[in-house]
């Protein structure tokens, strides 16, 4: 049974979602000196983790890149330390549907995490949010570019620029993560033991990050492409909030660097 075999307890003294005012501040004051975006809290993305192929049945394991795989989800910090970190989808299963099946996102949705950092931008009230390409949903607390092509007014263009530069912390953060763990590259694990070795790594790198010890020489994904994620009938109301605070952001931003 996958969730069986792929649930796994999180580490809270080591990953922590930043709810207290000060890190808040301290997180996005460092994200909109990188994007010029206000109140963006950090970076989600996923990425799946090689493993043995002996003990696994069935496609659903195959990922995009072709072997078989569990999905690891991760929320990043500026300072590309994990906030949050999620291994419970096999790696065939898509990112957007991975969020879904998270602790991080019923929280989120259910109102048990909020964000009382308030910003006003064109009358909009804007809480802390997360941003992540367009294969996730776009939702109140989680922002997405407008076109994966650029084909975007020129405020949402340059919304969408902005929103990948924050992004790519959490791509870099990835990255450190298996070059700093080669494990990682190729699981020599069974699959019962997979969440808790791809967890245990996400905790050592948090350490590693706070410490400020030396960064080793990262390893990359290949580029991917991705289909954009749909939104699902019970997530209307907070689409439809996600939609009227992402365009009030790339106009307030388009106005401000266009008058400098």
């Amino acid at each position: 049974m996958v969730t069986r075999l792929l649930a796994t307890k999180l580490y809270p003294e080591f990953i922590k979602i930043p709810v207290s005012r000060r890190r808040l501040i301290e997180t996005t004051q460092a994200f909109e000196e990188l994007t010029s975006l206000p109140n963006m809290c950090g970076a989600i993305d996923g990425s799946p983790i090689k493993v043995k192929r002996g003990d696994i049945e069935g496609n659903m394991y195959k990922c995009r890149y072709g072997y078989s795989s569990v999905l690891l989800q991760v929320v990043a910090d500026h300072k590309k330390v994990f906030w949050d970190v999620c291994v419970k989808a096999p790696g065939g299963s898509d990112d957007a549907s991975h969020l879904r099946g998270s602790v991080l996102y019923n929280r989120l949705v259910s109102g048990d995490v909020v964000w009382d950092k308030v910003i006003n931008v064109r009358g909009h009230h804007v809480r802390p949010y997360i941003v992540g390409d367009w294969c996730y949903p776009l939702l109140s607390f989680l922002m997405t570019p407008f076109s994966p092509n650029g084909s975007g007014t020129p405020a949402q263009n340059l919304f969408d620029g902005m929103l990948m530069k924050g992004r790519s912390v959490v791509v870099d953060a990835i990255a450190l993560l298996k070059g700093r763990w080669k494990i990682l590259q190729d699981l020599n694990v069974g699959l019962d033991h997979a969440p808790q070795t791809i967890v245990a790594c996400c905790v050592l790198h948090n350490l590693c990050q706070i410490a400020r010890e030396p960064e080793p020489e990262t390893w990359k994904d290949p580029d991917e492409g991705g289909v954009p994620a749909r939104g699902l009938e019970n997530e209307k109301s907070f689409h439809y909030f996600g939609d009227s605070l992402r365009q009030a952001l790339a106009d307030d931003l388009h106005q401000r660097l266009s008058s400098r």
